[in-house]
């Protein structure tokens, strides 16, 4: 299948390439022990960029529904992630004056892990999310969710119902929608008139900057900086008043979005600021995108270079954690199961089964002390210090941590 000829914001014609991290499976393609004798789907993991609107792009080669329907990631497994989630709820409540009046709306809901802390102060709220395997976790919480996809159809039904959001959240989710203008379409019709829509989504400045390659896979349709995504909601009428960056995901935005009409929220200087800081990086010059391929094959080659030289002085190495973001590192990396011997997930339902493309088998963390190796390869290196706490009694054995992004880092 040819890659996109188009930018899937804007229509201006793609030339230019952001990346190409070779072919791939979908990350989240978990695989059982009777898959091990089938034929994997590999894709193009190449990444353009539009020279008009700068937004950084993949192609689409399988739909949402092939990709989101039966879903491996639940948000309630990282603990620092649900402090997060319960810290903006409070901050929002305070912010805003939020009480059981307001309607709470999340697109991409997961399993609850956010709404339930608006539940608890007995704010209405409604989650919808697509995964249905996910969703029924979130329903066994008592949390309202609808099993499905999110777009100007859906929330002009629930318009039709009556129904409409004072406070509207998308965390992590516009990276994962094709379909761009129809999402952002859908969101402005949802959003009540004086609502307050926020969004968060890893910062393209910190992908750059951070060499976070691996946060790059095929359910990751786009990666945003504030420049382009203030293009992409104002042709839908819609304004950021507000912006933070965050430390989430290896940095994030998180952006605070009204009706252009809406008059009573004004505009914070630190959209200004932050925009024109993203200038001065260079995120409205080409060249600074054609940078980044180069310094990733060094990268590339320092993380190879790491585990044959372990191999060949007889250590082992297991990982912890199977992130997309971590297939993704794997695979370009090359790094398999004859030089992983395994990984470990406190997700159940990754637990027997494999990752896609190398193929390493997923186990219970109960493994790492029985298996005692002598490194262990932190794949969600966004969350390393949690698991460095938590896995601190490799140092018993003298086992030693190492962080693969932004650079190797062995302690």
């Amino acid at each position: 299948m040819p890659l996109s000829q188009t930018c899937r914001f804007c229509d201006h014609n793609l030339h230019d390439t952001f990346i190409d991290l070779g072919m791939s499976p979908l990350s989240n393609s978990y695989l059982t022990q009777d898959d091990l004798n089938k034929k994997e789907a590999f894709y193009p993991l190449h990444v353009q960029i539009c020279q008009e609107c700068f937004l950084v792009q993949l192609p689409q080669f399988e739909t949402p529904e092939n990709i989101f329907c039966d879903y491996a990631y639940f948000s309630s497994y990282a603990m620092s992630w649900l402090k997060h989630s319960e810290d903006y709820t409070q901050m929002m409540i305070e912010r805003f004056s939020i009480d059981t009046h307001w309607n709470v709306v999340e697109i991409a809901s997961n399993d609850g892990y956010l709404l339930q802390y608006f539940k608890a102060q007995n704010i209405p709220v409604l989650g919808v999310e697509p995964a249905l395997n996910v969703a029924e976790v979130a329903l066994t919480k008592g949390i309202p969710t609808l099993s499905e996809f999110f777009g100007k159809a859906l929330a002009e039904t629930l318009q039709q119902q009556g129904k409409s959001a004072d406070l509207l959240v998308a965390n992590n989710v516009l990276a994962h929608v094709p379909d761009l203008n129809d999402f952002v379409a859908g969101l402005k019709i949802l959003l009540a008139p004086q609502g307050v829509l926020t969004i968060e989504f890893p910062h393209l400045l910190r992908l750059i900057e951070g060499n976070q390659f691996d946060t790059i896979y095929h359910e990751h349709f786009s990666y945003f900086s504030l420049l382009t995504v203030q293009q992409v909601f104002a042709k839908h009428n819609l304004s950021i008043f507000d912006v933070e960056e965050i430390s989430t995901h290896g940095g994030s935005l998180r952006i605070f979005v009204k009706h252009q009409e809406d008059t009573a929220r004004p505009i914070t200087e630190r959209v200004a600021e932050l925009a024109a800081s993203e200038k001065r990086f260079g995120l409205d010059n080409i060249r600074t995108y054609k940078d980044f391929a180069t310094n990733i094959a060094t990268l590339k080659q320092a993380l190879v270079e790491f585990v044959v030289e372990a191999k060949k002085a007889g250590k082992s190495i297991a990982g912890y954690g199977a992130p997309a973001k971590g297939n993704t590192l794997l695979n370009y990396c090359g790094i398999d199961s004859d030089s992983l011997s395994f990984t470990v997930d406190k997700n159940p339902y990754k637990q027997g089964r494999y990752l896609p493309g190398i193929r390493i088998p997923v186990l219970h963390p109960d493994k790492i002390m029985e298996a005692k190796p002598d490194y262990l390869f932190v794949l969600p290196w966004n969350i390393k210090d949690e698991i460095i706490t938590q896995m601190a009694f490799i140092k018993d054995w003298g086992g030693k941590f190492v962080i693969p992004i932004p650079e190797l880092l062995v302690v």
